[in-house]
């Protein structure tokens, strides 16, 4: 699956912060649903416009995020 297919940047929506494609959602939305514990199914029953595929999407864009900076984690 390639996120590219499913995410996008327009600076008239949502300020130019990620997305899903045809959509007002953005990626951060989903990333915290998940991290909350809802399920791809629960995210798209709250956000019809929302596919699975655009829930998997988000991960892989998430991990091409962290692959790109680290942050330090204290000890």
């Amino acid at each position: 699956m390639n996120w590219r297919d499913y995410i996008s940047t327009d600076p008239m929506i949502c300020h130019g912060k990620a997305c899903i494609t045809g959509t007002r959602v953005m990626v951060t939305v989903i990333l915290d649903c998940l991290a909350d514990g809802l399920s791809a199914q629960e995210i798209v029953a709250h956000y019809p416009s929302v596919s699975e595929e655009a829930v998997q999407a988000s991960l892989l864009y998430a991990a091409e995020l962290a692959k790109e900076r680290i942050l330090p984690l204290g000890v």
